[in-house]
């Protein structure tokens, strides 16, 4: 009799996770289709826009941009840089410039240095901005105002993007 006692018991919590796995697997395709209507803000904006589409990695960037035929912009700063910071506050608080990212552009922000040797055409400083262009080209051409720092910018310069 025990036996028997002790197999409906394992028959009962048998049933029991079976159900409960049906119902967690229910509640996770519901959970997905509700989240792929909600956008939920992106981690890798690291506070320069949560409402931009980042990828994360350069390479993953050059292909989404020949892909889209957008340029892809590329910020390297660093999260403790005085500079950077300044620089990311101006940028994520301008509604034209989030617009403009995330319309117009593949965007991509580095807090440590791409491998490959185009993207610090003059230096590894931050914050940097450059631009790459659908045939995967650094356009050189695309420059701030500062002769020593070529691809620099500062929370003044928005301005004169928007």
């Amino acid at each position: 009799m025990p036996a028997f006692l002790l197999l409906c018991a394992l028959l009962l919590c048998n049933n029991i996770m079976v159900a409960a796995q049906k119902k967690t697997q229910k509640f996770s395709d519901e959970e997905e289709e509700s989240l792929a209507q909600i956008r939920t803000p992106q981690t890798l904006s690291r506070g320069w826009g949560d409402d931009i589409e980042w990828v994360q990695t350069y390479e993953e960037g050059l292909a989404r941009s020949k892909h889209s035929m957008k340029p892809l912009m590329v910020i390297h700063h660093l999260e403790e840089c005085p500079y950077s910071q300044a620089l990311r506050k101006a940028f994520a608080s301008s509604p034209d410039i989030q617009q403009m990212a995330q319309e117009d552009f593949i965007m991509l922000n580095l807090v440590h240095s791409s491998s490959d040797d185009n993207m610090a055409p003059d230096g590894h400083y931050v914050p940097r901005i450059l631009f790459v262009d659908p045939s995967m080209t650094v356009r050189a051409d695309l420059t701030g105002k500062y002769g020593n720092r070529m691809y620099t910018y500062e929370p003044d310069d928005i301005s004169t993007c928007e």
